[in-house]
């Protein structure tokens, strides 16, 4: 992988990463326009581990909240008064919803590094999760905040990041929706979105970058993967901010009308023979 290539994918991961969009999706289009082999071990892998990059741009963002958790989780473990604080509702909260995806993701690695990052899976995806987003916002009461987040509301945002792990749903799109299934009002489900993603990707990305690394190094180079990592921190972090005052006053089904047609361009140009699948 060249350089050029690598400061693209990370401009495309830190810009789609915490959008509803799908940035796996974004990902994998970018490859296969740029001649890079979906499939490879390699290339699959620095997709994983350059999302680390816009991980810890949603670290250092929320930081103080991510503080918060960790210092209720402690008071939490340590005494019975600890476990009536906030912080430790919410990191137990965490904690629930990434057990789904933890579990998922391990017993479906091979069909999700494999049959899944097909460009029809993409396009598919793209579409029927959009029509997901838009009833989620006509359904959507908006009636309770983050100091109303019980477990079932992050067991059940946390099993629908699982479904993410199929390429163009979303991540983001599939959890914030599942929020305002529950009647999270937009911030609070978009924030929590955050919360669960920074466990599971920063574990994504780890996994792949010991498992790997050799393949890595022989295929992608690992000046490569930290030029894109490097460059989806800084563009992710910019990302974050945007979109949280983006969802304020906007719908998330805003982002519906992009997504069906990129879906549409994807199976027209498959369809036509231009571009292959895999």
């Amino acid at each position: 992988m060249d350089i050029w290539q690598a400061v693209v994918l990370g401009v495309v991961e830190g810009v789609t990463e915490f959008l509803p969009v799908s940035s796996t999706g974004h990902l994998t289009i970018t490859e296969k326009l740029m001649g890079i082999p979906i499939d490879d071990k390699g290339v699959t892998a620095f997709t994983a581990i350059i999302q680390v990059g816009a991980i810890i741009a949603a670290i250092i963002y929320f930081r103080a909240d991510i503080g918060r958790f960790i210092t209720g989780f402690v008071k939490g473990v340590a005494s019975a008064e600890g476990r009536k604080q906030d912080g430790w509702r919410m990191a137990v909260n965490v904690i629930i919803g990434s057990v789904p995806i933890a579990i998922v993701g391990l017993l479906f690695k091979d069909l999700i590094e494999g049959a899944l990052r097909s460009l029809w899976f993409v396009a598919g995806a793209l579409v029927v999760w959009s029509l997901v987003m838009v009833t989620a916002e006509y359904l959507a009461r908006h009636r309770r905040g983050e100091g109303q987040v019980t477990w079932k509301d992050s067991l059940v945002i946390g099993i629908a990041q699982c479904i993410a792990l199929v390429p163009g749903v979303s991540r983001s799109g599939a959890t914030i929706s599942a929020g305002l299934f529950r009647d999270l009002d937009r911030v609070t489900a978009t924030r929590l979105s955050f919360f669960l993603g920074i466990p599971a990707l920063a574990a994504a990305g780890a996994l792949e970058g010991v498992q790997r690394a050799g393949e890595v190094a022989e295929t992608v180079g690992w000046v490569p993967v930290g030029v894109g990592l490097v460059v989806s921190f800084v563009v992710a972090y910019a990302s974050i901010a945007w979109l949280l005052k983006f969802v304020a006053s906007h719908s998330i089904a805003s982002f519906v009308y992009y997504r069906a047609a990129l879906g549409g361009v994807i199976v027209a140009l498959l369809w036509g023979g231009v571009v292959a699948a895999t």
